[in-house]
Parts: C-alpha cells; sequence; structure tokens
C-alpha cells in the first residue's frame, strides 16, 4: 500500500497550485521508486509510457491549421453567425455544446473536438459573442469565466460521453482486468449500459450550472457598470462634510 503514496504527491501538488507536468511525473519518480524500481528501470517506464502513447500528442498538427483559421477570422466568423440567433444565450450555447460533446463521444467520435481543436478557435468566441450581444462590453473576468466555463462543457461531456462507448480504453481496461484477475466474464456492453444514467447525471447537473452562467454573467456585468457610491461622510448629491456638519449639530 506504500506505493499508493503517489496519489498523495498528486493530490498535494494540485491542492498547492504546482505546474502539472512536474506534479506527475515526481509522482511517477515516488511512485516508482516505492515501488522497488531502480532508476534506471523508473527512466525505461517513463520512455515506453510515452512511446506506446505518442498518439495522445497528435493535438500538436492541428495547432498550425488553427493559427491559420484564426489569422483569417474564424473567431470573427464565429461572433458573426451567433448575433444571427436571437434566443441564443451563452448558458444555452454552452449546454448544446456539452450535450453534442457528450452524444459524439459516446459515439467514439472522441478526437473531433477538443480545447485546442474547438474550444479555443471557436466554441469559446461564440460564447464570448453571445454574451456581448447581450450585455454589451465585456470585463475582463468576464471573459474568463466564459472561457473556463467553455472549456468544462468539453470535459465533462468528453468524460462522462466516452465511457458509454464500448470500445474506449477505459472500458477494456476494465473488462480486461476483472476478467483476467477474478475469473468473472464482463462485458463491454455492461458497463457501458451502465455508464449511460451517469452520464445523464452529469448531463443534467452541468447543463444546470451552464444555463445558470446567464444569470451569473447579468449579476456582474451589472455590479460592474455601477457607478461607485459617494465617500464616507458624503451623502449623494451633497457636499463633502455635510453629514458630519450635521452630525455634530
Amino acid at each position: 500500500m506504500i506505493v499508493l503514496l503517489g496519489v498523495l504527491v498528486v493530490v498535494v501538488g494540485f491542492a498547492t497550485r504546482r505546474n502539472s507536468l512536474l506534479v506527475v511525473g515526481v509522482a511517477g519518480i515516488v511512485t516508482g521508486l516505492l515501488g522497488g524500481l531502480s532508476p534506471g528501470e523508473v527512466l525505461a517506464a517513463f520512455g515506453s509510457g510515452f512511446a506506446s502513447s505518442r498518439p495522445v500528442t497528435i493535438f500538436a498538427i492541428t495547432l498550425p491549421v488553427i493559427g491559420l483559421l484564426e489569422r483569417y477570422g474564424l473567431q470573427e466568423q464565429g461572433r458573426t453567425l451567433v448575433a444571427r440567433f436571437a434566443r441564443l444565450t451563452t448558458g444555452r450555447f454552452l449546454a448544446l455544446y456539452l450535450g453534442l460533446r457528450q452524444l459524439t463521444a459516446a459515439l467514439g467520435l472522441i478526437s473531433i473536438a477538443g480545447p485546442a481543436q474547438t474550444v479555443r478557435p471557436l466554441v469559446a468566441p461564440i460564447a464570448e459573442g453571445a454574451a456581448e450581444k447581450k450585455h454589451g462590453r465585456l470585463t475582463d473576468a468576464a471573459r474568463e469565466r466564459i472561457r473556463s466555463y467553455s472549456s468544462s462543457a468539453d470535459t465533462v461531456g468528453l468524460f462522462f460521453g466516452e465511457d458509454c462507448f464500448l470500445a474506449v480504453g477505459s472500458i477494456l481496461l476494465i473488462t480486461g482486468f476483472v476478467n483476467t484477475t477474478y475469473d468473472q466474464h464482463l462485458e463491454p456492453l455492461h458497463l457501458a449500459l451502465w455508464a449511460i444514467p451517469t452520464a445523464l447525471c452529469a448531463f443534467a447537473i452541468h447543463g444546470a450550472r451552464l444555463l445558470r452562467l446567464d444569470r451569473t454573467l447579468e449579476r456582474e456585468l451589472a455590479a460592474s457598470a455601477a457607478p461607485p457610491g459617494p465617500p464616507d461622510g458624503t451623502p449623494a448629491g451633497g457636499t463633502p462634510g455635510t453629514g458630519t456638519e450635521e452630525a455634530a449639530k
């Protein structure tokens, strides 16, 4: 059980807001050393893991294409598109994207969207355009909030949607481990079906948070646009010191 201290390193690192890559790397080294591996074997494990997961870095190929699209006005076209829909708000659009992302992930279409492919160049600008159409000029805090919710819609949709797909890696890993270790006969279809209620609950909970985003933005932007109150001792519309003099009298 001592090898689980690597998990503690991850928890502490993320709780203290350390660099994610550094935290995961240190946790892997700690886990390997506590598990009885030599430094050379730990390094070999890192190398074999990177070599076997090279397709994860395929997103880097899409970055130049996305850069060219943004240079030639992709974000502006997204804002122009959302301006044509009168009833489309930021929360409604992100809830719609959450459902679409969850559905495509459940069908196995995992790589067609993501933070680099769709959120950064398309989803976040459209969500910001919907907010600008309703509230006018946005503050920096409002823009950051919209971008974070855009990223969360993609992450939640993917995380809870992909488990409904039979051939996803996590499903195959669980069935292989259970069938081999405990001599059971667990079908991937069983796990995928039991993942559907969880996916529906995730959509309902996070979809409600996304819809509530419209009211949050309205409240924050109204507070930032309100004129500052009078200083202490100065009644609204009066002159400085009047309130103090009246109190003295």
